[in-house]
């Protein structure tokens, strides 16, 4: 059975994880063998090297990263360490003083970035090492996906693990030799000291650097992409589904929700296809882990019990201790997986989820301009988690004896604690029904005064000294953002919803194009950069899709269209099919990853397939239906070996293997009758669905320009109608809301 290895060193190293399939262990023990190109730096770690002098080079008040826009690279810009940004600039140097490159690869939220650059990045010593044997670069990752994604990739094979910070040491071509993640100052537990290695690998560069130059054109030979489009491409059908509900129950925590050990991650896209899978088979059993996972996270301490809005992952197998990072692509694919269960399941529970997600987002994560920011840090005045938790002298000093201590007992912030220094995460290990009942309190006023008090903590928690908030905009997290909220005002009818997500939209569409189209990657300070990437494009455009289906403006769907179309063109592998994650335009790098594995986000991959099942049934193009296929043809080995790793790509192949349907509302928005056939559309769990809006006028020409075949789909006897097909065949039209409602379900 495949396992999942979690990436890091030790409880909070690591912000995600990654699974292999039993095909990909086969490839990577053949090909990363090449893991005694490490073993053998690591061997010689011991036997001395390089003893850094007092008049080696150090930097003044500021390195080349101080002109960068990133807030990651700009945290390091007053290093000692002369960091370079990525660029030709640092290349060039690193072979004119004949020097190997030192690597650094992390983001600005990272807390173990954090800690590595306090202990070594501000040290002098190792600056001074640094400066006077290497060529040091700085990436950021959510910047760069593309660089991290190669060298992420070489840690992996070459360790067993990956995470945040990256170390990567290379040639002056870019060619890996050694890779890790946080290394310390000097050795301990075990783990290597960075002045050690840096000192070693200096002495190998000086005198025995043909093999370091073979171990890294060996590494780089291993890495790049297979292209076998003869290769046999196996069966993906309804077993394989079920295969991948199989494998997911064999690794659910029915004590705790959630999958496996810990650490442990959110995953919402394994959630809303156990809700696919759970719609198409009638398996209770997989509604149940939905909702145990769904209520469990809610009610733990990954969970901002003040604030709302959900950290990056848990620690421990309980939910309770998190990585306090919170990202803005967790609360966009966690308000999916809530919106959907509250649409499945009609419990209102899990739409108030959703609702507390999409406050937090509006309130800290939106630009004025429209666009939605990256993250908050997990630290705060040098220590993780310091913002979130609480004493219970603090509590009842700010909310007096009586309702501190309610509130301590239902957040369970005792004297011991439940963090660190006697500190408290509050959670909440009973319902709020259950806590009532035992305490002999009415429900209806103990939400009240729990209520009062978490808005009474959260005014006291402001004054605290906040994370830090990555500001930049990315457009495939604000892509994921925009369906998130645009799938929430469908479910829940809340307009504020619905303008976030057509604000951002208008703003990455008018603020992150060229000027002949192609989307870019980042945003920050009035500054647009980078060339977009395959999962700007695939999150982009299922943002519009959903906010054409929630608003039914033409614009929308023309503009997923059209950057459809030219994701088609930048990055499909006409030989061997699927997407590259880079294609014209982006920078050539030693190599080009096509991914499809589904971790703490999904693949481009993965969202593009559905995108094109999407779009092929709403405009009637077979030729992106057909694209769907070749995709999942191309990953089939892998899906079908291991589908628990594909769980986004198991929701398109549900659409694919259907039955889907195909809505046309025909009507005039204005119009009562027709606002309640859109009201019974949106409400009802219909994961494979495509609906469009023809009305009379400009936009119904345009839907028609798009759609074709909407085109004689009119209202009858002048009553709004719902024309709805299913596969391949329709049903009689129906001008009743009631009607329309039986018919869906």
């Amino acid at each position: 059975m495949n396992m999942c290895r979690r990436e890091g060193l030790w409880k909070n190293l690591s912000p995600e994880r990654t699974c292999l399939t039993e095909p990909e262990k086969e490839t990577s023990r053949y090909r990363f063998r090449l893991m005694l190109c490490l073993l053998f730096v690591l061997a010689a770690l011991s036997s001395g090297g390089h003893v850094c002098t007092a008049d080696a080079e150090t930097r003044g008040a500021s390195n080349p990263l101080i002109n960068e826009k990133s807030p990651y690279l700009l945290q390091h810009a007053r290093n000692p360490v002369n960091w370079y940004p990525w660029g030709e600039e640092a290349f060039q140097k690193a072979k004119q003083e004949d020097k190997p490159i030192f690597l650094s690869i992390g983001y600005a939220t990272c807390h173990w970035c954090h800690v590595m650059a306090h202990e070594s990045f501000e040290d002098e010593e190792v600056a001074r090492i640094l400066n006077k044997y290497y060529i040091a670069i700085k990436v950021d990752r959510e910047e760069r996906p593309d660089i991290d994604k190669i060298y992420m990739s070489v840690c992996q094979a070459l360790t067993g693990r990956g995470g945040w910070p990256l170390t990567i040491l290379m040639t002056p071509e870019g060619k890996p030799f050694f890779a890790g993640t946080y290394f310390p100052k000097s050795g301990r537990m075990g783990m290597p000291g960075l002045i050690d290695i840096l000192n070693q690998i200096a002495t190998m560069w000086e005198k025995d650097r043909a093999r370091i130059l073979k171990a890294g054109q060996e590494i780089t030979n291993a890495i790049q992409p297979g292209s076998d489009p003869d290769r046999p491409v196996r069966v993906v059908s309804v077993d394989t589904l079920k295969k991948g509900y199989s494998q997911l129950a064999a690794r659910f925590d029915p004590k705790w929700g959630g999958f496996g050990a810990a650490p442990k991650f959110p995953t919402p896209h394994q959630l809303t296809f156990l809700l696919r899978w759970h719609r198409r088979s009638a398996d209770s059993n997989a509604l149940k882990m939905v909702e145990k996972s769904l209520d469990a996270m809610r009610h733990g301490g990954i969970y901002d019990q003040i604030g709302s809005g959900f950290h990056r992952y848990s620690v421990d197998e309980q939910w309770l201790v998190p990585h306090f990072e919170k990202m803005l692509y967790d609360q966009a694919m966690l308000a999916m997986a809530y919106i959907e269960a509250y649409q499945a399941t009609g419990k209102t529970r899990f739409g108030k989820v959703a609702r507390e997600i999409f406050a937090y987002v509006l309130r800290d994560m939106t630009a004025p301009e429209g666009g939605f920011y990256c993250a908050e840090d997990a630290d705060s005045e040098g220590k993780e988690g310091l913002f979130y938790v609480w004493t219970p002298e603090e509590i009842k000093g700010h909310l007096g004896d009586v309702s501190g201590d309610l509130f301590c007992r239902f957040y369970d912030i005792t004297e011991k604690g439940n963090f660190e220094e006697g500190k408290s995460i509050p959670h909440m290990p009973l319902t709020l029904q259950a806590f009532a009942q035992k305490e002999g309190m009415d429900l209806a006023k103990l939400d009240t005064v729990l209520k009062d008090a978490r808005a009474r903590l959260f005014d006291i928690r402001k004054k605290r000294v906040h994370p830090l908030k990555d500001d930049k905009i990315l457009t495939s997290w604000n892509g994921l953002m925009i369906a998130a909220l645009a799938k929430g005002y469908q479910a829940l009818g809340d307009e504020p919803f619905v303008d976030a997500a057509r604000k951002a939209a208008d703003f990455i569409l008018k603020n992150l194009r060229t000027s002949d189209g192609r989307l870019l990657r980042r945003y920050r300070n009035g500054e647009a950069a980078y060339p977009g990437y395959l999962d700007d494009y695939a999150f982009m455009v299922w943002g519009l899709i959903e906010l054409y289906e929630a608003t039914f403006e033409v614009t929308y769907l023309e503009a997923a269209i059209a950057l459809n179309r030219e994701m088609i063109d930048i990055f499909w592998d006409k030989k061997g099919g699927g997407l590259y994650f880079t294609g014209k335009g982006n920078e050539a790098l030693i190599t080009r990853s096509k991914e499809i594995y589904d971790g703490a986000l999904p693949s481009g991959n993965s969202v593009a397939a559905l995108n094109f099942m999407r779009l092929g049934r709403m405009t009637g193009r077979v030729d992106l239906e057909e694209k769907a296929e070749q995709l999942t043809a191309t990953f089939s080995r892998e899906v079908t070996t291991q589908p628990i790793g594909y769980t986004q790509l198991l929701s398109a192949l549900e659409f694919m293997l259907g039955p889907a349907q195909e809505i046309v509302i025909a009507g005039d928005l204005s119009l009562d009758s027709t606002r309640d056939m859109v009201r019974v559309v949106h409400a009802g769990f219909l994961p494979n669905k495509v609906v469009l809006m023809h009305q009379n006028g400009p936009d119904g020409k345009r839907l028609e320009a798009l759609s074709p075949f909407a085109r004689e789909m009119r209202p009858m006897n002048q009553k709004s109608t719902v024309y709805v097909c299913e596969q391949y065949a329709c049903k009689v039209p129906v001008t009743d809301a009631g009607k329309l409602e039986k018919l869906l379900n």
